[in-house]
């Protein structure tokens, strides 16, 4: 049975790559018992969607600035 550090380090490189069937059983197993583990791997996937969302945002409008066309220059108030 792993412990919680092994777990925990376990969930961060799932993220980046595909477990072994045997570590993705121990880290199932893990979760079922450890309900501190189990919340753990709920923030961890809710922050990374989280920030991909506003990656993709943060995206979306800086093309759509790319692609407005500038405003014109403000011109100057009439004389008083």
């Amino acid at each position: 049975m792993m412990n919680c550090k092994q777990a925990t380090r376990l969930m961060s490189e799932e993220m980046d790559r595909d477990l072994s069937a045997g570590d993705r059983l121990g880290l199932r197993l893990h979760t079922l018992l450890c309900s501190g583990c189990a919340r753990y791997r709920e923030q961890m996937t809710f922050l990374r969607q989280a920030c991909r969302q506003q990656v993709a945002a943060a995206e979306t409008v800086a093309g759509d600035e790319a692609a407005a066309p500038a405003s014109p220059p403000p011109s100057d108030p009439p004389p008083a």
